[in-house]
């Protein structure tokens, strides 16, 4: 007579196929928003006009800190505006970055960011990316802006952009250190004092004449 397996028998069976199951799962992908890169992507988000004065949008370049809290591993990620970064299951993109100019106070630098998440919104749901933060995050002032996330924080710590008139202090500086008067008189070694030079006999005929008048 066949075997009856039992109920004990039929859940464990149960279990290991719904694992295979779980296993041969494909990881969701990360939504568009996230991956797409470009200037157009920082436009399009309505995150920073275009100011006449500094560095231009598209070639601004933020450095972020990421902060995982499970493991306390603290990183810098270096983004152009416009670009992501996915660090395991977490997604970090730049819309832009700005500071204040040199003669504006109190000075800030800013960054709008946008981090996506890869976690379940309960246990028994699966895998998929949200968007957990979108907005400007503040280097002096980040109370005013925060990433709230049980595993992931960011802040902004710099923005890598000039001003005109920024870069005139290092030109005059240069010329400063420059030696003044002619180069090549400065390079030349010093010749040292002129060896004497014996009379001539010209010029010692001359002078016996004038002895001789003065023994007379």
């Amino acid at each position: 007579m066949p075997s009856v397996a039992s109920p004990a028998m039929r859940s464990l069976a149960l279990a290991g196929l719904l694992t295979l199951a779980g296993c041969g799962e494909k990881a969701p992908a990360p939504p568009p928003e996230a991956t797409e890169t470009g200037a157009a992507i920082a436009s399009a988000s309505g995150a920073a006009v275009e100011s006449e004065f500094g560095t231009p949008i598209k070639d601004r370049v933020a450095t972020l800190g990421l902060l995982n809290k499970r493991n306390n591993i603290t990183q810098d990620i270096v983004l152009k505006s416009g670009e992501s970064r996915r660090i395991g299951n977490a997604i970090v993109k730049l819309a832009t970055c700005e500071k204040t100019a040199p003669w504006e106070d109190p000075p800030e630098t800013g960054a709008f960011v946008q981090l996506f998440v890869e976690e379940r919104a309960s246990t028994d749901q699966p895998l998929a990316w949200r968007k957990v933060f979108s907005g400007w995050l503040f280097r002096n002032a980040p109370s005013l802006s925060v990433v709230e996330h049980p595993v992931y924080d960011v802040w902004v710590k710099d923005c890598a952009m000039t001003f005109p008139g920024e870069e005139e202090p290092v030109a005059s500086a240069r010329n400063a250190a420059k030696p003044s008067g002619n180069a090549s008189a400065a390079a030349s070694p010093n010749p040292g004092p002129k060896p004497a030079t014996s009379p001539s006999p010209t010029a010692s005929a001359s002078a016996r004449p004038a002895a001789t008048s003065a023994e007379e």
